[in-house]
């Protein structure tokens, strides 16, 4: 079948897109392997004659990367796993359970999950430096994970209220109880949502910057966002190590992000095909 003028359309469309989504990072890319001196003669949109890859090695020693990529790895992963597990337990429960004041409870999630974090900023500064929590890893752990539970509650939440009840009440019969109908027969037909949940919270912990930025002022605990922002704040960096610092930031999560892209695509798409 020949394609018509209609879906000619839409194909140059999306690969004008595309394009213009990946001029950006095909730049950076290319300045992070180009000389300081190929830079200043030919630009930044020029192709380098050579691989130059001492400004990644430099910038690399400079700040200690593979400690700030440990770090935010630590870190990331722990919120999403901590927010899942907790937003399931959370959305069972309000979900399935139907407890009282249901309507509320998600109401209260809704609005703690749209504050800014220039409004939690002042309390919680004060209320880690009380807890003896101030610049730890923990700190930020602990505060993500609320943030992210929030909204993974609030989703879930509208997932599992539509739940088919009769498959509870079979496990029941069958002598399965509350935990033991959750983990066994909720979270594996739910699956495909919670790792929706898992791959966004990961990606949305390891670009956060503003909270991090407060939480953690010791070089050691520093997340790669924090180190980026506080590293070209201080202290000169050419135009390719600049470069090679913003390939090195991004590469991890869109790597993830590709990893994990048919577990993200099959959680989208869950529910539209029967």
């Amino acid at each position: 079948m020949r394609a018509g003028p209609g879906r000619w359309a839409v194909l140059a469309a999306l690969v004008v897109l595309a394009a213009v989504m990946l001029f950006p990072f095909l730049v950076v890319a290319v300045n992070a392997v180009k000389s300081p001196a190929e830079y200043g003669a030919e630009g930044p949109l020029s192709l380098p004659g050579e691989l130059y890859l001492q400004g990644i090695a430099d910038f690399w020693r400079r700040v200690d990367f593979g400690g700030k990529l440990w770090n935010s790895l630590v870190i990331s992963g722990s919120v999403a796993v901590l927010a899942v597990v907790l937003s399931v337990l959370n959305a069972y429960a309000l979900g399935i359970g139907r407890v009282r004041g249901r309507l509320w409870i998600l109401v209260l999630f809704l609005v703690g999950n749209t504050l800014p974090q220039e409004a939690l900023a002042y309390p919680l500064y004060y209320l880690s430096k009380e807890v003896g929590l101030y610049d730890s890893k923990l700190s930020v752990i602990i505060v993500f994970t609320a943030i992210q539970a929030a909204f993974g509650t609030y989703l879930l939440s509208a997932v599992l209220g539509q739940f088919p009840r009769e498959i509870l009440e079979a496990a029941a019969i069958d002598g399965a109880g509350r935990f033991r109908a959750l983990w066994r027969i909720v979270v594996p037909i739910s699956r495909p949502t919670i790792n929706v949940l898992l791959i966004f919270f990961f990606i949305w912990t390891w670009n956060e910057f503003f909270l991090p930025l407060i939480f953690l002022i010791s070089n050691d605990n520093q997340t790669v966002p924090v180190a980026l922002g506080v590293l070209q704040g201080e202290k000169y960096m050419d135009a390719t190590m600049s470069s090679a610092s913003a390939l090195l930031g991004i590469v991890p999560a869109v790597a993830f992000f590709l990893i994990f892209q048919r577990t993200l695509t099959r959680g989208v798409t869950v529910g539209a095909v029967k």
